[in-house]
């Protein structure tokens, strides 16, 4: 409950795309790694290369790469808590409240922290509910 409750959700002001590229074109994206912006995520495994890039930079880089499959719009949001690795159900917490509300999530999660993608479309609601669970979480600390 700790955690929770000292945890802020911070939506970022940019928009991301998800992409998932044959891994015939691995090393394209093994170079596009040296241009990636603030947050980006590169994903190598066995069948496919996934990126989250700022939507901005893949319509720049996209004609690069002959096969590939993308979805966005979407926001992201970081739960901005240092979290050890060994912490169990964190983000498990909040992507049950965000399944409730109906808000489909992308997670990801990096050393430090957890961060989710959200249709853009939905990024107010689900900001909306992250906060009002992150509220209620440091009420329930305060009364207890």
């Amino acid at each position: 409950m700790r955690l929770l409750a000292g945890t802020e959700a911070v939506m970022h002001p940019d928009k991301f795309t998800i992409v998932s590229i044959d891994r015939s074109e691995e090393e394209k994206a093994r170079s596009l790694m040296e241009e990636l912006g603030v947050f980006s995520s590169v994903t190598f495994e066995r069948s496919e290369v996934s990126l989250i890039v700022e939507t901005e930079a893949w319509e720049r880089l996209r004609e690069g790469f002959t096969r590939y499959e993308e979805e966005g719009p979407y926001a992201l949001i970081t739960f901005d808590i240092v979290l050890e690795l060994s912490i169990v159900g964190y983000l498990a917490a909040f992507s049950a409240r965000l399944a409730e509300a109906g808000v489909s999530i992308y997670a990801l999660s990096t050393f430090l922290r957890d961060h989710v993608l959200v249709k853009a479309e939905d990024s107010e609601r689900a900001m909306k509910v992250l906060q009002g669970f992150i509220a209620e979480c440091r009420d329930a600390l305060s009364q207890g």
